[in-house]
Order: C-alpha cells, then sequence, then structure tokens
C-alpha cells in the first residue's frame, strides 16, 4: 500500500524565501522583473565626489523630475561598494550566503570645500528616480572604507540600457556645470590606492604696489598673461591660439613666486592648479583638470627639478619631463591655459621646452633689483614698522646685489633688534646690526638662501 507526502519525521518542502525589500521596491517602480533590467555603470574620481552630489541635486531640481533616496545595508558595501547587480538579485535561502541588502540609513559624508564650507554628500544610498514616465534606480556609492576602490561608483537600472546611459550622460553634463573647483586656487592629491582629492587654497590679496620689479619687465608679464585673458575673443576670431606658456626665471628671492601669485589673484575668474614639490607626479591628471576648468592656470614652480638637460638628469626624472612636454603640446588651440614656470636655473633646463610656441612662448627674467626697486622695497617692508633711516641713499648702497628677500629679512631682523632692546624705534642702527648679522654673521649659505649676490657691511 502506498501512501504520498514526505515519510514520517521529514519535513516538508522549505518555503520560497520573501522577495528581498529593495528588490520588490526596485520592481514596482520600474515595473519590470529585475533579472531582466540592464545596468549601466559609471565610476568618478574621488575629487569628483561633491560634483556628483550637485549633479545629482540639479537634475532632481529640473521640472518634472522626482526622487526618493533610501538607505542600504550589504554586507559587502564596506569591501566591494554598493551593488546594483545584489539589490536586483532574486531571494535566496538562509543557506544560500549572506542575507541580501536591506533598507537601512542613508550614509553621508561631510567634504570641506572653498571657503571652508561643508558639503553633505551621499555615500551610500540607492535613488528611485522618475523624469516624466521615465523610471530610473541608481545607487550611489562612495569610496570603500576597507578596500583598495578610490572611486565613486553610480549604477543605473532603467527599462533600456540606452536609458540608463542617457541618465549618466545628463549628470556628466550637470557635473561639469556645477564644478565646485571653478575658479579657486587648488592643488592635487593622491591616496596610496591612487585615488585623487583637490585642496583648496587661500592666497594673499597680492595687488600690483606689491611687485617691486622693472616697469617694463612687470609689463611683459601682464601682457602674457592678464591681457591675453581680456582681449580672449579677439584673438580666437583672427584664428590665434590661447595656451601659452610663460617662464619666469631668475636668482632665488626675486620674486617669482609672488609675481605668479599676484597673477592669479587678478584674475579671479580663472581656475589655478598648483604643482609643487610632491604634487609633481600629478603632472597628467593636473593637466586633465585644467582643461574642464579653463580658463585655468598651471603654476609649476622650480621646473628645472623636473625639466633639467637629458645629460645631466638623475634617473627618473626623464619622464616627468617628456609628460610635461607631452601635457603642454597635447592641449588644444582653443584650450585657454596658462602655464607659468619659475625657475632659479634657466641654463639647465632641457632646451626642447623652449622649442616651439606651445610650450614656452616667452621666458622673462626677474632681476635683482636696481636702485630703485631696492628703495621701494624698504618703503613696502618697512612702512608698517616705523622705519626712521636719515640716510636712506647709503643703505640702498650697501643693499647692492641683494634680492627682496633679503631685504624683508634684514627689515624683519632689524624690528627685533629693536624689540630685543627695548627700542621704541627702528632706525638705522638696528638695520646695520642686522646686515652685520646677514652678510658676516651669517656666512655664504645664508646669503645664498635669501638671494643675495652681494652685500656690503660697512
Amino acid at each position: 500500500m502506498s501512501s504520498s507526502g514526505p515519510p514520517p519525521g521529514f519535513p516538508g518542502a522549505m518555503p520560497a524565501p520573501p522577495e528581498p525589500e529593495l528588490r520588490a521596491r526596485i520592481r514596482a517602480h520600474i515595473g519590470i522583473e529585475p533579472v531582466a533590467l540592464p545596468i549601466v555603470a559609471e565610476g568618478f574620481d574621488t575629487s569628483e565626489q561633491p560634483n556628483l552630489q550637485l549633479a545629482l541635486d540639479a537634475w532632481l531640481a529640473e521640472e518634472g523630475r522626482s526622487g526618493e533616496l533610501l538607505g542600504v545595508i550589504s554586507d559587502h558595501r564596506r569591501f566591494m561598494g554598493l551593488s546594483m547587480s545584489e539589490l536586483l538579485a532574486p531571494a535566496r535561502g538562509p543557506m544560500m550566503g549572506p542575507p541580501p541588502p536591506s533598507p537601512g540609513p542613508v550614509e553621508y559624508v561631510n567634504i570641506t570645500i572653498a571657503d571652508g564650507r561643508v558639503l553633505q554628500c551621499v555615500q551610500s544610498g540607492l535613488y528611485l528616480l522618475r523624469d516624466g514616465d521615465e523610471p530610473f534606480a541608481a545607487s550611489v556609492s562612495g569610496p570603500v572604507e576597507q578596500g583598495p576602490r578610490r572611486e565613486v561608483r553610480v549604477e543605473v537600472t532603467a527599462r533600456t540600457p540606452e536609458a540608463a546611459g542617457r541618465l549618466l550622460g545628463q549628470l556628466r553634463e550637470l557635473l561639469r556645470r556645477h564644478n565646485v573647483y571653478r575658479g579657486h586656487v587648488l592643488s592635487l592629491t593622491a591616496d596610496m590606492y591612487g585615488g585623487f582629492g583637490m585642496r583648496f587654497h587661500q592666497l594673499p590679496d597680492t595687488g600690483r604696489d606689491g611687485i617691486i620689479l622693472p616697469e617694463d619687465v612687470l609689463e611683459r608679464v601682464e601682457r602674457h598673461t592678464l591681457r591675453f585673458a581680456q582681449h580672449h575673443k579677439r584673438l580666437l576670431a583672427a584664428g590665434q591660439h590661447l595656451k601659452r606658456g610663460l617662464l619666469l626665471h631668475g636668482p632665488p628671492g626675486t620674486g617669482k613666486t609672488l609675481t605668479a601669485m599676484y597673477l592669479a589673484t587678478q584674475m579671479r575668474d580663472r581656475t589655478i592648479l598648483l604643482l609643487t614639490g610632491r604634487s609633481l607626479g600629478l603632472l597628467q591628471r593636473t593637466t586633465a583638470m585644467a582643461r574642464i576648468l579653463q580658463p585655468s592656470m598651471v603654476i609649476l614652480e622650480d621646473v628645472d627639478l623636473i625639466a633639467e638637460e637629458r645629460t645631466r638628469s638623475p634617473m627618473g626624472s626623464t619622464p616627468l619631463l617628456f609628460e610635461l612636454l607631452n601635457e603642454m603640446d597635447g592641449l588644444a588651440s582653443d584650450a585657454d591655459v596658462i602655464f607659468l614656470l619659475t625657475s632659479n636655473r634657466p641654463d639647465l633646463l632641457e632646451p626642447a621646452l623652449a622649442a616651439r610656441p606651445g610650450r614656452i612662448d616667452q621666458a622673462i627674467e626677474i632681476p635683482l633689483p636696481d636702485t630703485g626697486c631696492r628703495q621701494r622695497l624698504f618703503d613696502l617692508y618697512g612702512r608698517s614698522a616705523g622705519l626712521q633711516v636719515d640716510d636712506w641713499d647709503r643703505l640702498v648702497v650697501r643693499t647692492e646685489g641683494v634680492s627682496g628677500a633679503f631685504i624683508r629679512e634684514l627689515v624683519r631682523k632689524a624690528i627685533l633688534f629693536a624689540a630685543e632692546r627695548d627700542d621704541a624705534v627702528v632706525g638705522e642702527q638696528h638695520l646695520d646690526d642686522a646686515l652685520h648679522e646677514l652678510v658676516v654673521a651669517g656666512g655664504d649659505l645664508t646669503r645664498s638662501l635669501l638671494g643675495a649676490r652681494e652685500a656690503h657691511d660697512a
């Protein structure tokens, strides 16, 4: 005699697990079984996270669009990031691995942008979006906390791959339009996993009267930078390219960096990208940002450190030289990008750097201050100190051959001598003592560091 059903004591078939809640939300929102939905993904540099947030906010703000932001709890998120495939996966039994993603709090990260402002960005979340009658689901996943993926990843699912790709294209356009870096002074940073960030800088507001150079020198510098910017439309109409390279060279301490800072503060609508020290390895990435954020200016200080003649350069510097030349040559003719380079040793520069226009169009020497400039430097640095000097001519003569940096330090040390002696006024004796300390006691190295070729103690 036969019987149906499982034997006595044997459990019946396990009921199908319930559909994960987030998967059900996506299915209801888009109206298609999730296993049939396409996924289109795009990764963005970590530096783009605030721009992406502004792009999403701007997309949602346009008429006819709406959205809901959901939080996601996932065992994989901290190691692999949020995955749309995981969100769309069908239900699985308790013996089939970790539980599916479930609703939870939206995770945010605070990112500091210009002027110390903080922008709150989605670090992990699921957007259910609608553009008119067209539905989308988009997951946003910031850089993972415990893994090597250093990017912001957006994965979009929609009824067709074309619709998903269209949404990503709209976000890219809005990302460029709402870029938080445009018009600011920046430098790039990199982490050990290859992610990139941006650092904002505040430059001192340097006026023209703070640049102590011969008038004809300053005029040439301004013509190649400020005047170009003022007349860019006429130059383009005449078929002239806007990209340009300017090399400021001269002894240390003559004001090359200060001149670069002056130009940066005078072109408020131009994005300034600084390249110094350890960031020199980010040439390619910096130039890419300069193209995106144009009008822009790349300031590369002490270019001789990477652009020495090949016969003199140490192993390892030549690739940076090639990269610099390629990046300068690779800009489109209508790219409004200035490369401003400084160097203390133009004699060591690679000749190819100035071999053709578009790399270096003009090299301008920033000289040691002449008699008139030294007098103006004493006026500039001594104004707030209330210097009282009867014989300025004697002091100006004695400082022949020194740099502006030397005179600035001379005045500072004179103020210190006056403070130590509790003297109310900074006078000639304090300046004489300071000059003796810098020229005699300081020795050749101090004079070299302050850019002084000559100085007279007596």
